[in-house]
């Protein structure tokens, strides 16, 4: 399969569901790189996403959109996913697509590869840990 960058995947889920807040576009990258990591055995994109307190985020893509609270576009190139990649992160938003994103971000602090990403660091505190593949495939695949 292509590979694909975190800001393809950003840029088809905007062009799917239209605009929303930064925090719910970080969310559903980490739900699309979960689920794809479980459904197709393999990651959807390259870049690694980070353990921050208020739940997991891509790093390059948060940079992007920095200091926006409401984003409608993003850099990447959605024509650069595959049909299969593309029914995976289809499959993803009709089940998240919906939530709000405090709703994500809280569902996220309930689920191991975030808790375990931070352990020993208190509520709130900054970090840059990465949220394994393997952490996620192992929790998810287990649903």
């Amino acid at each position: 399969m292509p590979q694909v960058s975190a800001k393809d995947v950003a840029a088809y889920i905007l062009q799917k569901l239209g605009p929303m807040t930064t925090m719910k576009l970080q969310k559903l990258l980490y739900y699309c790189q979960a689920w794809s990591l479980v459904w197709d055995e393999e990651p959807l994109f390259h870049e690694g996403i980070e353990a921050w307190a208020n739940g997991p985020v891509v790093r390059e893509v948060f940079e992007e959109h920095r200091n926006m609270f409401t984003i409608d576009r993003a850099s990447g190139d959605p024509t650069k996913l595959s049909a299969k990649q593309k029914e995976s992160i289809d499959s993803v938003l009709s089940f998240y697509g919906e939530k709000s994103s405090q709703w994500l971000s809280d569902l996220t602090h309930l689920e191991d590869p975030w808790k375990n990403a931070r352990v020993g660091l208190a509520p709130g505190e900054r970090s840059n840990k990465i949220i394994s593949p393997a952490a996620m495939m192992e929790y998810y695949s287990s649903l």
